[in-house]
């Protein structure tokens, strides 16, 4: 089973865009194109369709982005030349193997380092280097011993992420425009609490992200926005073409 909204875009349309954005060699800038064409989107939680006792249905719904569903489009759209390509790269980037199931799909930000190794990096600790924190987590696994996501089981992994304390101009300075971002959580059984994607101008660094305050995809000033927060895991999309 499927489900195909494409908002405010013809299919015509979007294989315009795509076979555009193939052409954009640096993978960065690819990313930077592809993302700016949400910008102003609407933000919408739970687009997508699925749970334990849900049988899953493939999804695509370009009317609104949560925060990971606008990273997981981009990062579809990237490896894509045309709307049939798209839609199985999605499959690819959302689902281990590509096999729609609930069971299978991605629901941790790090479950693209262990699922999707083929497509991104863990680039964490080439960027903090020796100021980086490693912390032991079971994913899923609540404080309380409940689960965050019935019928998914829990996965113990070491988690990566350069502390507040280390943020300096280093450490923006080797981002890249195109690395995914995801803020750290401290809560029990979770890798992060927010993603986006870090976009660098001659104006400065920002996060484009769905935002659940903005209501919408924007862009906000990086450092302002790290304020605060408990800490930064990034991912690099490895260079690839059309797949």
């Amino acid at each position: 089973m499927e489900s195909i909204i494409l908002g405010k875009w013809t299919e015509e349309r979007l294989d315009s865009i795509l076979r555009e954005a193939v052409e954009i060699q640096d993978i960065g800038e690819r990313i930077a194109f592809l993302s700016e064409k949400f910008i102003g989107m609407p933000y919408q939680e739970k687009t997508l369709i699925g749970d334990i006792n849900t049988p899953e249905v493939f999804v695509i719904n370009l009317s609104g982005v949560d925060c990971f569903t606008f990273i997981d489009y981009v990062e579809a759209m990237r490896l894509s030349g045309s709307l049939d390509e798209f839609k199985e790269n999605l499959k690819k980037v959302r689902y281990e193997s590509g096999n729609v199931y609930f069971q299978n799909r991605n629901h941790f930000f790090t479950d693209w380092i262990e699922f999707n190794p083929e497509f991104v990096d863990d680039v964490t600790e080439e960027i903090g280097g020796r100021n980086i924190v490693k912390m032991q987590k079971i994913l899923n696994l609540k404080e309380d011993g409940t689960y965050y996501l019935a019928g998914i089981e829990v996965r113990g992994r070491e988690i990566k992420y350069i502390p507040p304390d280390a943020f300096d101009d280093s450490i923006i300075e080797k981002l890249k425009t195109g690395d995914y971002a995801g803020i750290y959580s401290e809560k029990h059984g979770l890798d992060v609490l927010h993603v986006g994607i870090i976009i660098k101008t001659a104006d400065g660094v920002y996060l484009r992200h769905a935002s659940s305050i903005g209501r919408k995809v924007v862009d906000e000033d990086f450092k302002e926005y790290m304020h605060g927060k408990p800490g930064l895991i990034i991912l690099r999309a490895k260079y690839k073409g059309r797949v």
